[in-house]
């Protein structure tokens, strides 16, 4: 299946102005069935001395964590201490990456603007192969995303992911989309289970415990947070699947929904994201949600 190239957009908007609206329904509906949109160049401004000041950081560095975290919400800026004005110089940049991927999103994914919600957008400095890693934090074995701390209630998680590594490209492995994999191991990973059962006080108390607001999951979100973890878990599953491997090369960027396309991070290092939660009234194909898949499988609502 490997993606989509898109051609027909730039940093500078549409190539040409025929016929936008449907081009912009087109894309939306290949994401939400499971396809990968991928851009040779970023389609937005992100400045070459940007880059290069990223890159320029040593992960190895007790001051440079695991991920450089950005919320737009509130303007905040996690993960970086380096002084004040390198400080100040990155978060800057994370603010311009996160405005610029957003006009850029409501442009290209039309149907989608004035209804995305904004999530963190975050640099992730480490390379990711070989890293040593708990079993369920694990990058390189095939999951779905789902957020412990922040409940979707069906709203499909939609990622842009910026390589911006000038020399090596970043790889992932991707299998069969969510509707065949929920069909085959839904049953298996506890779906009926979840759906009467509330979230688990051993983890309510370790979000509370850290600081984290415990908002109020749907039996949705109970069950993707599981499937996560199931799938992670499934020794069989992580090495008798199907497995396209798809190399991302220097400066590209793609969008997926990355509820819906199972994937795993083999190998990269210096990469750039930003995360948008997609109500299910904006969908073009709704029926392609993970929660729309999993209604039809139990017969029950989830959300």
């Amino acid at each position: 299946m490997s993606w989509l190239e898109i051609n027909d957009y730039t940093a500078n908007g549409w190539a040409n102005g025929t016929d936008v609206p449907s081009r912009s329904r087109h894309y939306c509906a290949e994401l939400e069935k499971g396809q990968i949109l991928f851009f040779g160049q970023p389609p937005f401004i992100l400045p070459e001395n940007d880059r290069s000041f990223l890159v320029s950081q040593k992960p190895s560095d007790s001051r440079l964590h695991k991920n450089i975290s950005y919320r737009p919400g509130k303007d905040v800026l996690r993960g970086f201490a380096d002084g004040e004005e390198n400080q100040q110089r990155v978060h800057r940049i994370m603010r311009d990456y996160s405005a610029e991927v957003t006009q850029f999103v409501s442009n290209l994914l039309a149907p989608y603007s004035g209804q995305l919600a904004m999530d963190f957008a975050s640099f992730r400095p480490l390379e990711e192969e070989g890293r040593d890693l708990p079993l369920h934090k694990k990058n390189d074995l095939l999951h779905v995303d789902a957020f412990p701390s922040r409940p979707t209630r069906g709203g499909r998680i939609l990622r842009v992911f910026t390589n911006v590594n000038p020399s090596k490209g970043r790889v992932w492995f991707v299998t069969d989309r969510f509707p065949a994999l929920a069909r085959q191991y839904a049953a298996d990973a506890g779906l009926e289970e979840v759906i009467d059962v509330g979230l688990g006080g051993h983890v309510t108390h370790v979000l509370h415990a850290i600081g984290l607001p415990v908002a109020h999951r749907s039996p949705y979100d109970k069950f993707m947070l599981r499937f996560h973890d199931f799938l992670k878990e499934n020794t069989v599953f992580q090495s008798g699947c199907s497995k396209e491997r798809l190399e991302f090369p220097p400066l590209a960027t793609w969008l997926v929904f990355t509820d819906g396309v199972p994937h795993a991070a083999l190998s990269g290092q210096f990469a750039m994201e930003q995360t948008f939660i997609v109500p299910v009234q904006a969908l073009v194909a709704p029926e392609h949600a993970p929660i729309r898949v999993l209604e039809d499988i139990c017969g029950k609502k989830l959300a």
